[in-house]
């Protein structure tokens, strides 16, 4: 089990990865013998399919998914999927069922995915009768049964790529009587709804469908105040405590199901009609099991009857389409490498995806050997993720690790762009690698965005003295790249962040922070670091789910336009409108890094040598030199057991607060540090004669955002940081002030 958080995250990573290679689920062997027996039909037209696509997750997914990618336009909540398949070619939509894979009979988790089929047909079922009762204007009764069916893609997706992980996981939460979540998170890093959200948001499903895949399991009525679109979650969260309660299939999760009660009573929905739907729920349920086969005896040997009669027509059409085709590539031109690669680009593509088909195109249009491209990693990330093609364009994904002392971008190339040879700086990188590259022949180019690295590829040059006449070449190629993969890792981090908002709000209980002590002193009024992480989420939620696509669209779009921009005045605009932007998406990495700081390192740290430290961080922070700063330190003070750079970087912070409270001259600070309570915590107090706080002032002092100054100033996050960090050490940090005569800051930390 993932111990550390950047354990959680790497598997988290890993899980996502293989999900996302995905284009379908397996269904079930008796669907696969319906399937066939219609398709073999002479006349075959694609509503004749309607019902069995209608009952069947993976079936339905896949036509779904063909439609929004067809025609994003169709997947409104106004929909039909009988009139979008009367819009589609027969050809497209038997090529897209038999994509789908069947089963092996008698698979080991045949039980499970039928379990979860039934599960998802009750539920859509349900949530299609609350939907009609309750009459939404924006929510169509189709829109809801579709959202009900796919609602559990995430856990139908583990048990494509995990069956026995995810069987595991199941026994686990049946044991502890828990929902799948809490199991899943506990061993995944990431949960099902998450992970279904991901697939949703790749496949192109309806945006009812995604939000009711990625919410169904979070308080759903509080999300929905805010965000009336996800009401479509609150209606598949009901619908899925009724059919659990009806012992319909099986979901997987073992706790309680949602009170009912206070869904229905937001719905606007009473008892009555509730208990009707759930009366006639079962015979729903049959009916569709009923036209899916599931009831079939015998369903191995139909299925492998129906496979042979399948194969052999489809031989005999592959070899006519063959010899056509064959003719077809002959009279085929290929489009430049930069088109090719733009127009292969799409809006669900993550940026590891976008890595990946940027270097085998590289391979392909410069005919290079062996190709590696990894992206810079994310500030304290440990592990770093890259692409290697080998020859005949093979490619595949890893995980490295990330080498201390070394940097991930060398420095002549982390701001501009050159040709180096790669073995001369980034040899930690072929050392993880399984490929043998040239050492001779391989050249490294950065990509750059907004003058900075946002990646490298390294690629073995046939002709290495060639490096210099396609120099420009590679540029302009490398700078495409950088900026598409430049928007794709802002628009990830928006989503991780808006991801880690809603569990915030979803689950306020797990953010417990004990609050600081207070000390009375007489004529000063003291302050205590209240715990606001609670209002923190709700807000930064908000903001989050406001801010986060149209920030991503808003920085790639002005800095693509500003590049292609010669009007000097115009392109400064728009050079205004993305730095502008950054600033905004800065502010939600600031709340994230507060309300989820790094968990602490401690180690035994030398007091005298962490206070000076903190002083020379203070002199760089508040650009003054010479400071007035006087430590008296008590006899027998030597360590305390912190994580030395967090503590360094609070005491900074209340350090830089005193040196200001001077406005523009120097004054003095005193520090003084002593061992209390029987020598088990060490005692810092911090005291200026500056301007002092009042009563307003001081009790927001600590709030993140909050300053005193007013025009020009900074976000005001430097004692909310000091407070977390202290807190997070187990540390306490007391905040007394006298208007006009200074404030005292008294900060304890353990010994041990």
């Amino acid at each position: 089990m993932p111990d550390r958080p950047s354990d959680r995250r790497t598997a988290a990573q890993q899980v996502k990865l293989a999900v996302g290679r995905l284009d379908s689920f397996s269904t079930l062997p008796g669907v696969g013998v319906q399937l066939f027996s219609r398709l073999l039909q002479s006349q075959l037209s694609p509503s004749a399919l309607a019902d069995i696509i209608e009952s069947d997750p993976a079936l339905a997914a896949k036509m779904l998914s063909l439609i929004g990618r067809r025609d994003s336009s169709l997947t409104k909540e106004r929909f039909s999927l009988r009139q979008a398949l009367e819009m589609l070619t027969t050809d497209e939509v038997r090529d897209a069922a038999l994509s789908v894979k069947v089963a092996q009979p008698r698979d080991p988790e045949e039980g499970l995915r039928t379990g979860l089929v039934l599960h998802s047909l009750a539920v859509a079922c349900c949530a299609k009768g609350i939907a009609e009762e309750i009459a939404l204007p924006e929510m169509s009764p189709e829109m809801a049964y579709w959202a009900g069916l796919l609602h559990e893609i995430g856990k139908l997706a583990l048990l494509e790529t995990m069956p026995k992980s995810l069987a595991r996981i199941v026994d686990e939460a049946e044991s502890a009587g828990e929902c799948s979540c809490t199991i899943e998170q506990k061993h995944l890093g990431i949960e099902h709804a998450t992970i279904g959200k991901h697939l949703a948001q790749r496949w192109r499903l309806p945006k009812p469908v995604i939000l009711a895949v990625w919410l169904h399991h979070s308080d759903t009525v509080t999300i929905s105040r805010e965000i009336p679109e996800a009401s479509i979650a609150v209606i598949v969260q009901l619908a899925d405590s009724i059919a659990r309660q009806s012992g319909i299939g099986r979901s997987g999760s073992f706790d309680s199901p949602e009170s009912v009660e206070p869904l229905a009573a937001y719905l606007g929905i009473d008892v009555e009609h509730l208990q009707e739907i759930h009366q006639h729920l079962l015979s729903a349920v049959e009916e569709k099991s009923r036209i899916l086969g599931l009831d079939l005896p015998g369903t191995a040997s139909d299925y492998a009857e129906a496979v042979h009669t399948a194969a052999a027509r489809l031989a005999r059409q592959h070899a006519e389409l063959s010899e056509e085709n064959r003719r077809l590539q002959s009279a085929a031109s290929h489009l430049d490498f930069a088109s090719e690669f733009l127009n292969g680009l799409s809006s669900t593509m993550t940026a590891i995806d976008i890595a990946e088909d940027f270097a085998v195109r590289w391979q392909k249009f410069y005919q290079t050997g062996r190709v590696c491209l990894y992206l810079v990693p994310q500030e304290m990330e440990e592990t770093l993720e890259a692409v290697v093609v080998e020859n005949l364009s093979q490619s595949r994904i890893v995980f490295l690790s990330v080498s201390d002392g070394v940097p991930v971008v060398p420095r002549a190339i982390s701001n501009s762009f050159a040709i180096l040879n790669a073995y001369d700086d980034i040899s930690w990188l072929f050392e993880q690698l399984d490929v043998d590259f040239d050492v001779n022949r391989t050249k490294m180019v950065p990509l750059i965005s907004s003058g900075r690295a946002v990646g490298v590829i390294a690629f073995e040059l046939h002709y290495p003295g060639d490096d210099k006449l396609f120099e420009d070449r590679f540029r302009t190629s490398a700078s495409i790249a950088a900026v598409v993969l430049d928007m794709a890792l802002a628009q990830q981090g928006h989503q991780d962040f808006a991801e880690r908002f809603v569990r915030l709000i979803s689950k306020p209980k797990e953010i417990v922070t004990p609050a600081p002590r207070i000390e009375e002193k007489q004529g000063a009024r003291t302050h205590r670091a209240d715990d606001s992480l609670n209002a923190l989420a709700e807000m930064a939620a908000g903001a989050a789910h406001e801010l986060n696509n149209p920030l991503a669209v808003i920085s790639g779009r002005a800095q693509l336009l500003a590049e292609a921009q010669n009007d000097k005045e115009t392109k400064e605009i728009l050079n205004q409108i993305y730095e502008n932007a950054r600033e905004a998406s800065g502010i939600i990495e600031d709340l994230m890094s507060f309300a989820e700081p790094p968990k602490p390192r401690a180690a035994i740290t030398n007091v005298r040598k962490m206070l000076d430290e903190a002083v020379q961080l203070t002199s760089r922070k508040t650009s003054r030199e010479n400071l007035d700063i006087h430590i008296e330190t008590d006899e027998g003070v030597e360590s305390v057991f912190v994580d030395s750079a967090q503590i360094v970087s609070a005491l900074a912070n209340v350090i830089s607060n005193a040196v200001e409270s001077y406005n523009d001259q120097l004054g003095p600070v005193e520090i003084t540090v002593e061992l209390v309570e029987s020598g088990q915590r060490v005692k810092l107090t911090i005291k200026d004669r500056g301007c002092g706080m009042d009563a307003e002032t001081l009790n927001k002092a600590a709030q993140p955002f909050f300053s005193a100054k007013t025009a020009g100033r900074k976000r005001g996050m430097g004692l909310a940081y000091a407070a977390r960090f202290i807190q997070i050490n187990k540390g306490t940090l007391t905040i007394a002030s006298v208007p006009g005569n200074g404030t005292t800051a008294v900060i304890h930390l353990p010994c041990k």
